[in-house]
């Protein structure tokens, strides 16, 4: 069976991924929002398994994360609720996180269960891609699991053209050095680096993440790549505005 991400990529359009952290606001929020951002037209959705120490996120992730373990969720929870998604639910699904939870649960265990439930990819920005290469690759594969690495405005060319070799789906381009929700539109550096890695032609096609808080910025990071994330921005409306508010958010940004 086609992994649901390849074909999305093919679509002719521009892509809007949507993260959020699972088990926030509250702790069964999760099918809800997902079936909500669904119904608005985004594209895909990154669900991310909050983590004690989320060495990426900047403080609005980190405070969604330890309030949604505050509100008791795990991994074991996250795939009970995630069980019937696939009934529902149709656009690819990405799961978020850091590899200590995946580590904990066994690697394998963890890959059979997304690939049962339907989860099309994974995120974990702190598995090394030889480490990957070396241990894991094998049973992403056996699982049809994507898994999905990042690069940023500091990755060498050389760097970029491993990781695009050894990618299958899309490669995630973050958009500053920085943590997720530390910036607010994008300047010359940014510009530069989106026109830079769109002229190395990669197999892989790029979504940007970090600093997309709005239409504007939505645009100006699609400009050059096939889609965008929003994560901190989504989380902050949730905040505010409660689960009952998706529909708000997205139309402002499409």
């Amino acid at each position: 069976m086609t992994n649901r991400i390849h074909q999305k990529m093919q679509e002719d359009k521009k892509l809007l991924s949507i993260y959020f952290t699972a088990g926030y606001p509250a702790l069964n929020d999760t099918v809800q929002i997902i079936q909500d951002l669904e119904k608005n037209g985004v594209d895909m959705i990154e669900i991310g398994l909050p983590f004690s120490d989320p060495l990426a996120d900047g403080p609005t992730i980190q405070d969604s994360s330890r309030a949604a373990l505050k509100n008791g969720m795990t991994t074991e929870k996250l795939f009970e609720q995630l069980k019937d998604i696939r009934k529902t639910v149709s656009i690819p699904l990405v799961v978020m996180g850091y590899f200590n939870p995946m580590l904990q649960y066994g690697v394998a265990e963890f890959c059979k269960k997304c690939h049962e439930i339907g989860i099309d990819g994974i995120i974990m920005p702190d598995l090394p891609l030889d480490v990957y290469q070396a241990s894991y690759q094998a049973i992403f594969k056996k699982y049809g699991l994507i898994n999905v690495f990042l690069i940023t405005p500091q990755t060498s060319d050389e760097r970029i053209q491993q990781i695009d070799a050894a990618s299958d789906g899309f490669i995630y381009m973050v958009s500053s050095a920085s943590v997720t929700g530390s910036k607010s539109g994008f300047g010359n550096t940014q510009t530069e680096y989106f026109e830079r890695i769109a002229k190395m032609n990669l197999k892989n096609p790029q979504i940007v993440g970090f600093g997309i808080i709005d239409a504007e910025t939505f645009h100006a990071a699609t400009k050059n790549a096939k889609g965008a994330i929003i994560g901190s921005a989504f989380i902050k409306h949730l905040t505010a505005n409660g689960i009952g508010a998706v529909s708000d958010f997205i139309k402002k940004i499409r």
